[in-house]
């Protein structure tokens, strides 16, 4: 089979009907085609034949392509299939999104705004911290990989010889697997790589989309490569004034010429980047203390900061419920592998604003790749932690009598026997039933009877008052439509309440707030905060406790949450209790968790 331009348009390739060309570079064409079998239509990469001379090569292509497919995280662009034809020519099929690139963004409208451009960096990174968890590396970032549809990202060309135990980014047929715009100095060098390399490339891809022009421009790869080698990019507060310097900082690290130097992991990078863009910790909060769980990354280095939830005012406890108003920030880490030492703070400043939010932009046609994006905008607000003042002393009050502390006591224990009767009664007054495990959500756990439970497919459960209204709002992912949910916030919202379960190799029950704030964004619709990790039990089982909240960017109406990780194979379980109200720590909740049994 001869790959040309456009002589396979109107052919048919591999059982697939070739439409169009949207896309080429030096090892592959990319079509939009027609899969007859299913009727819809992907993208259909085609390799350059050259490739598949060699053995290994397409040996390795082949397997590798197959583990991405098994990857489950929405950041990374579905594998449907990827094998060779019958002249052995090597192919990949994979979802198309009608739309445009990040190169393509930024091409037609210059840097990014900073809200817009941290969500859409947020993402990318989530996608490839997962993609090194399965000792995968990506080789290839840059921004005509990063496809844009709604307010979703992908991450796309994984699939050419891309495991962390490949030789450099060469290929037996001596082709570099990179841009060298992109290209870290180790991958240049032909150095065993890992997944640091990708945030490099990372780094070279924010410095772009937040000043418009790439970290290293030269008049040919030979000095480029050299930049890369050797050199310092101009300062990005110098291309954008309007940042502040310690986004320089972390800037340097992300683009350490040596890999030990930057981040533990992609998202750790772009937690640091946000915290540095607003003047606040990304976790800034009431509640502060050290971090908890074991932590993650490419390295061992701690991480360092206060390490909080989405709340304001004066904390109760580490189960206390998310409080309203949290500020919204960049997304934290996915689940890390663990490649070698690396320190893992970002510099910390006072307390500051978010960024401003840019424009939304509709479905664009004519990238290379025809994605698009329409990314939301709008930063939630943050109020200021309270607690007790300490600045100002007093005349200690009179000690009162013995007499109004003998009532005062006995007023307490009557209200409490009351509270405690009424709750015995209501419980008695309200039947429950139990939901049966399913493939989707291998638990079992009771709910009250008045509510419904479905079993989405195979991809999650839910079990509410208002189950249709939320099992169209879960099942969208990040570009949910919460139109009909908010009715049911502001109009209903006793009956804004329920039960979510999903499976995923994505989630960790030893995550940290912020890893777990990734990889919860990466599965849920909506903007997510989280607190630190508490140890606790769910029925049976021993998990790991995250409250927090869900909101929603348009609106900004949030549901509260208190969620449970649960350990299982072949993938952990995520059961979430949600709410409208202030606090979901209430009586159902606990009902709830003390029923999960686990399959």
């Amino acid at each position: 089979m001869h790959v040309n331009d456009r002589a396979l348009i109107g052919q048919e390739v591999a059982g697939y009907y070739v439409e169009d060309i949207i896309g080429k570079g030096g090892m592959a064409v990319v079509y939009l085609a027609l899969d007859p079998r299913l009727s819809r239509r992907v993208a259909l990469k085609i390799l350059n034949p050259v490739l598949s001379v060699d053995d290994r090569f397409r040996q390795r292509f082949i397997l590798e392509s197959r583990t991405v497919a098994s990857i489950e995280h929405p950041n990374i662009i579905p594998i449907y299939e990827a094998n060779a034809d019958a002249d052995g020519v090597l192919y990949i099929a994979m979802r198309y999104v009608d739309g445009l690139d990040l190169r393509r963004l930024i091409y037609d409208r210059g840097p990014l705004p900073l809200d817009q451009g941290t969500r859409i960096f947020a993402q990318v990174a989530a996608a490839l911290d997962t993609a090194h968890a399965h000792d995968l590396i990506h080789r290839d970032v840059k921004p005509a990989n990063i496809l844009l549809a709604a307010d979703h990202v992908y991450l796309t060309d994984f699939g050419i010889t891309k495991h962390r135990t490949s030789i450099s980014g060469l290929t037996q047929t001596d082709q570099f697997i990179g841009t060298p715009r992109y290209m870290s100095p180790e991958q240049i060098n032909k150095e065993h790589i890992d997944g640091r390399a990708d945030q490099y490339a990372l780094a070279c891809v924010v410095y772009e989309g937040l000043s418009g022009r790439l970290p290293f421009q030269r008049d040919n790869d030979i000095a480029l490569l050299w930049a890369h080698l050797a050199e310092q990019p101009v300062p990005l507060t110098q291309l954008r004034p309007e940042l502040p310097l310690e986004v320089d900082g972390v800037m340097m690290r992300a683009l350490a010429k040596a890999p030990e130097q930057r981040f533990p992991s992609c998202a750790a990078f772009i937690v640091a980047l946000r915290e540095a863009i607003t003047g606040s910790p990304a976790d800034s909060g009431a509640f502060t203390g050290p971090r908890t769980g074991p932590g993650t990354g490419y390295g061992s280095g701690p991480h360092s900061g206060p390490h909080s939830g989405p709340h304001s005012g004066p904390h109760s406890g580490p189960h206390s419920g998310p409080h309203s108003g949290a500020r919204p920030v960049g997304v934290g880490p996915g689940p890390g592998a663990h490649y070698g030492p690396g320190p893992g703070s970002g510099p910390h400043s006072g307390p500051g604003t978010g960024p401003g939010s840019g424009p939304h932009s509709g479905p664009h046609p004519g990238s290379p790749y025809g994605y698009g994006e329409g990314p939301h905008t709008g930063p939630g607000s943050s109020g200021p932690a309270t607690g007790p003042g300490t600045g100002v002393s007093a005349r200690p009050a009179r000690r009162p009598g013995r007499l109004p502390i003998v009532a005062a006591t006995l007023t307490a224990a009557v209200a409490a026997l009351a509270l405690v009767v009424m709750i015995v009664f209501m419980q008695r007054g309200e039947s429950w039933t139990r939901f049966q495990d399913t493939a989707a959500a291998p638990v079992t756990f009771e709910y009250p009877a008045g509510w419904t439970a479905r079993t989405h497919a195979d991809l999650f459960a839910i079990a509410s008052p208002r189950a249709a209204e939320f099992e169209s709002m879960f099942v969208s992912g990040a570009s949910a439509d919460w139109s009909q949910v908010n009715k049911v916030i502001t109009g209903d919202p006793e009956n804004a309440v329920g039960v979510y379960v999903q499976v995923s190799d994505t989630l960790d029950p030893g995550a940290s707030r912020e890893e777990m704030k990734a990889m919860m964004e990466g599965l849920l619709p909506g903007e997510v905060q989280v607190t630190a990790p508490v140890p606790d039990r769910a029925g049976n089982s021993d998990a790991t406790r995250y409250d927090g909240t869900l909101r929603d960017r348009n609106s900004g109406n949030q549901l509260g949450f208190v969620s449970y990780v649960i350990a299982h194979r072949p993938k952990p379980v995520l059961v979430l209790y949600f709410c409208a109200q202030h606090r979901c720590d209430d009586e159902t909740q606990v009902r709830v968790r003390q029923s999960v049994q686990v399959s």
